[in-house]
């Protein structure tokens, strides 16, 4: 089956609820129903970033496959990287269903899942049986039980636990949709997170990235930079799902509880990701997240100073037919402007 056949039954799809709808996608990946991107990547849309080779920058975000279940199928979609994860120390069950909402006016997803996962060691055993050298750069996503947690004890576990079996991993302190969680951003705790963590990374070990909210307040976020920056930290990912409401939005699920992805968000994230590379000068790789679907999408991202972007609620619309498509209107873009490669147009508009 081609991507192209893959999303035309996108719309058979929406005859589930969204969470049921998530779960048959990803069965499907498992059991190579959706197909395979075999058109070679524009040379021009290869790229470095932290340290690591992405032959594109188009992204998976995490959320999408928590459990690492399908991460070769979703790799042979085209995308440059896919984020595994959030992974937690000890299993979990997640909130109460309903908990995942289609905003089919907004082509947007609301959701409050609750970092519902399957735990660290079954994540951390499927990502080692991973047959490797794989074809697309491999993140782990790390986020703390909902009780229990100690996070300047977790996060360094985790962080040692999937050091060998991911080429990247990021601290998730912006979810929603844990009680706490986001407290975590404030600049205490965070450096206190980050010297944890940094108090067991060997030389070598994989990159460490920070995921941060777009609620964030402006002022807020000069200080997570420079924390940041100065703890060895690699690149921010901006951002996580907003609980913020635009009042454009349409849909009947627009007050639904969780955090908010998709289209309406990619205004906030990008303004934040702008403001995040001139904070940045250089030294964080920021991963521009929210609202892309379409090659123009990802290119403003980028001129805003992201490094490379990611989705989720495009693929969960569009199906699998959207990486292909993406890929080849990003490398007309870049074309069109000059650009010999991604990285000489990061950053041009911020």
């Amino acid at each position: 089956m081609t991507p192209r056949l893959a999303s035309a039954l996108m719309p058979l799809m929406r005859r589930f609820d969204a969470e049921t709808a998530h779960g048959l996608a990803l069965l499907a990946l498992r059991a190579g129903l959706s197909g395979a991107d075999r058109t070679p990547d524009d040379p021009v849309l290869a790229t470095r970033a932290f340290g690591l080779s992405f032959r594109n920058p188009i992204g998976l975000a995490a959320g999408f496959d928590k459990n690492a279940e399908a991460v070769p199928a979703l790799m042979r979609l085209g995308f440059g990287c896919v984020e595994t994860g959030t992974v937690t120390p000890r299993p979990q069950p997640g909130n109460p269903r309903p908990r995942l909402f289609r905003l089919m006016e907004d082509r947007a997803v609301i959701n409050r899942m609750g970092f519902n996962n399957g735990g660290l060691d079954a994540y951390r055993a499927r990502l080692a049986a991973l047959r490797r050298p794989l074809p697309a750069v491999l993140g782990g996503n790390i986020g703390v039980n909902k009780e229990g947690a100690v996070p300047e004890r977790d996060y360094p576990a985790l962080y040692a636990a999937l050091a060998p079996v991911a080429d990247y991993i990021v601290v998730n302190v912006s979810s929603p949709n844990t009680p706490g969680l986001r407290d975590l951003q404030g600049e205490e705790r965070l450096i206190g997170i980050l010297d944890a963590i940094a108090a067991v990374r060997q030389p070598g070990q994989p990159p460490l990235l920070v995921k941060i909210a777009p609620d964030l307040a402006d002022d807020a976020l000069g200080p997570v930079v420079e924390a940041c920056a100065a703890r060895g930290v690699a690149g921010l990912i901006i951002s996580n799902t907003t609980i913020a409401r635009p009042e454009t939005l349409r849909s009947r699920h627009r007050a639904e509880a969780g955090g908010l992805s998709g289209p309406p968000l990619f205004a906030r994230s990008t303004g934040m990701l702008r403001q995040a590379y001139r904070l940045s000068r250089g030294r964080l790789a920021l991963v521009g997240v929210g609202g892309v679907g379409s090659g123009a999408e990802a290119y403003a991202k980028i001129r805003a100073g992201a490094a490379l972007v990611q989705l989720y609620a495009a693929l969960a619309y569009d199906g699998p037919a959207l990486i292909p498509r993406l890929k080849a209107e990003l490398a007309a873009l870049l074309r069109r402007d000059g650009f010999a490669h991604v990285a000489d147009a990061v950053g041009v508009d911020a």
